[in-house]
C-alpha cells in the first residue's frame, strides 16, 4: 500500500485493526474527530496512566488544605496514594503512601495532623519529611541496614504557583512555568479576587460524584449547557440578585449563545477554558453597585479597588473569580470551586469539587459562594447531576462503535489565533476538546 492510500485505510478501518499491540495513538485523534476506543479500551486507559498521568504535571492540592506543621492530607495521582504533609520546616511534602519495609500504606486517615507516620504492619516509622526514624527490632539488621535509605518515596517533582501544587512523577520534563504558560493569567483570576490576592480550600469540604464513565468525558464545553441543563437556566433567568458568585452570573443573559461576546479558548499543553470576560465585564459598574447595598460588599469593594486598582478592581469583580479554566489532564476551575478529576478505570470516573474561600472578606461573600456552589454543583444540586447522567449516558453509547469516529470539528472554520499561542472561537465551538485531544495525542504518542 503506497502512502497516499494511509488515511483512507485509518478513517475506514474496524476497531480490531487500529487497536493492536502496537497501536499507532497518532492515528486515534484527527484534527477534528478521535476515535471511540480511546473512551472504551481498557489497555488504552493502561497506557494512559503510564504515559499521562505518570508523567505530565498533576494538580496535588492547595498549599491552604494542610496550613498548619503536621497538617496532612491522603491523595492520589495517578496510580499512587500520596500523603501531603506540611513538615516541621513548614515545606509542603508529597510522599508516596507506602512503606519501605512490606508496601503496607503507613497513614490511613484522609486528614489530619500528626508528627509521624506509623505502620500498621511491623511498626517502623517515618516523620513528617519522610525519613525513617523508627525501626522496631532494629538488632536484628546487619550492619549495612541504613535507614537513610529507606525513607518514604518522594513524588519526583512538585512546584508551587501562587498556591496551586503541581507535582510529577517524572524526574525529568517540562518546568511547571512552560507547562502552565498562558493558562497562568486565568489562574490569577481566581487568586485576584480576593483583596490580599489569597483563597482558601478546606480539604474535609467536599463534593465527591462517581460516574460510570471515561475520565475524559469531563470537559470545557459550551455547547451542552442550552440543552442538559435548559431547565436550570430556566429557573435564573426568574432570578434578580447578580452578585457573590459566578453562578449567579450566568443569568445576566445569555452567555453560551454564540451571539454573546463569551468565547471557548485552547492553551498550549491540552489546557483550554471558556472565557467569559467579555461577556460579564459591560455588568462590572452593576455588580459594584450592589456589592455597596452591605456592609461586606462596600468593604470587599474598598479593599479590592486599594489593592488592585480601581480599573483592575471592577474587572475582578465582573470575572466573579470564574477562571473557568481546565488544565489538563486533572484540574478545573469552575465557578465557585477546584474540581479535581480522578480516573479509576476506563468507565469509572471520581471527581472531587472543593469549594474556594476568599481571604481578607467579610463573612457573607464567603456563604454567598458556597450557598450558590452548593446548589449547583452538591450532590442534591441543580446543575452537576445532570453533567454525571449525560457521561453514563455517553459512556454506554460509545459501546455501540460500529460507526467508531467521534466529531469535534465544531468552529473550526472560524477560530482565531492569539499573539500568545492560544486559540479561541464562539462559546459552541469545540476548541476546548480538540485542545485537550491533541495534548493526549502528543502524550500519548511519544
Amino acid at each position: 500500500m503506497g502512502p497516499e492510500n494511509k488515511e483512507v485505510s485509518v478513517m475506514s478501518t474496524t476497531k480490531s485493526n487500529i487497536i493492536g499491540t502496537d497501536r499507532d495513538y497518532g492515528a486515534l485523534v484527527k484534527e477534528d474527530r478521535v476515535h471511540s476506543s480511546i473512551f472504551t479500551d481498557e489497555s488504552i486507559f493502561e497506557d494512559e496512566m503510564e504515559r499521562i498521568f505518570h508523567k505530565t504535571w498533576l494538580f496535588a492540592l492547595h498549599e491552604s488544605e494542610v496550613p498548619k506543621k503536621g497538617d496532612f492530607k491522603l491523595l492520589k495521582l495517578g496510580r499512587f496514594p500520596v500523603i501531603a504533609v506540611r513538615d516541621e520546616n513548614e515545606e509542603v511534602q508529597l510522599m508516596i503512601n507506602r512503606c519501605r519495609h512490606r508496601g503496607a500504606q503507613v497513614c490511613e486517615a484522609t486528614q489530619g495532623n500528626a508528627k509521624s507516620f506509623q505502620c500498621w504492619y511491623h511498626g517502623w516509622t517515618y516523620n513528617t519529611k519522610g525519613d525513617l526514624v523508627g525501626v522496631t527490632g532494629e538488632e536484628a539488621y546487619d550492619k549495612a541496614f541504613d535507614a537513610k535509605e529507606h525513607g518514604l518515596t518522594k513524588v519526583a517533582r512538585v512546584d508551587n504557583y501562587r498556591g496551586f501544587i503541581f507535582a510529577s512523577h517524572s524526574k525529568e520534563g517540562q518546568s511547571l512555568d512552560d507547562y502552565l504558560g498562558p493558562a497562568k493569567k486565568f489562574i490569577d483570576i481566581l487568586v485576584d479576587a480576593s483583596p490580599t490576592s489569597e483563597i482558601e480550600v478546606k480539604p474535609g469540604v467536599v463534593s465527591k460524584t462517581m460516574y460510570r464513565g471515561n475520565w475524559k468525558q469531563i470537559g470545557m464545553d459550551g455547547y451542552h449547557p442550552h440543552y442538559v441543563h435548559v431547565s436550570v437556566f430556566k429557573i435564573f433567568s426568574k432570578r434578580e440578585s447578580t452578585t457573590g458568585s459566578a453562578v449567579g452570573a450566568i443569568h445576566l443573559e445569555d452567555p453560551f449563545s454564540d451571539s454573546s461576546p463569551s468565547l471557548t479558548r485552547g492553551f498550549p499543553n491540552g489546557h483550554a477554558a471558556l472565557d467569559f470576560r467579555f461577556q460579564r465585564l459591560p455588568h462590572a459598574k452593576d455588580n459594584m453597585a450592589e456589592l455597596q447595598q452591605s456592609e461586606d460588599g462596600r468593604k470587599y469593594v474598598e479593599d479590592m479597588i486599594a489593592h488592585h486598582g480601581k480599573e483592575h478592581a471592577e474587572e475582578l469583580i465582573a470575572w466573579h473569580g470564574d477562571p473557568h479554566l481546565g488544565v489538563f489532564p486533572n484540574l478545573q476551575l469552575i465557578h465557585d470551586h477546584i474540581r479535581v478529576v480522578i480516573p479509576v478505570s476506563v468507565s469509572e470516573t471520581q471527581v472531587l469539587m472543593y469549594p474556594v474561600f476568599l481571604k481578607g472578606v467579610g463573612q457573607e461573600i464567603n456563604n454567598k459562594r458556597l450557598r450558590a456552589h452548593e446548589a449547583f454543583y452538591g450532590p442534591a444540586s441543580n446543575g452537576s447531576p445532570d453533567d454525571a447522567e449525560i457521561f453514563e449516558r455517553v459512556q454506554r453509547g460509545l459501546e455501540g462503535d460500529a460507526d467508531p469516529w467521534i466529531l469535534l470539528g465544531r468552529g473550526m472554520n472560524r477560530e482565531e489565533t492569539d499573539s500568545d499561542g492560544t486559540v479561541s472561537a464562539r462559546i459552541s465551538d469545540e476548541i476546548t476538546q480538540r485542545a485537550q485531544m491533541q495534548e493526549w495525542k502528543r502524550l500519548m504518542a511519544e
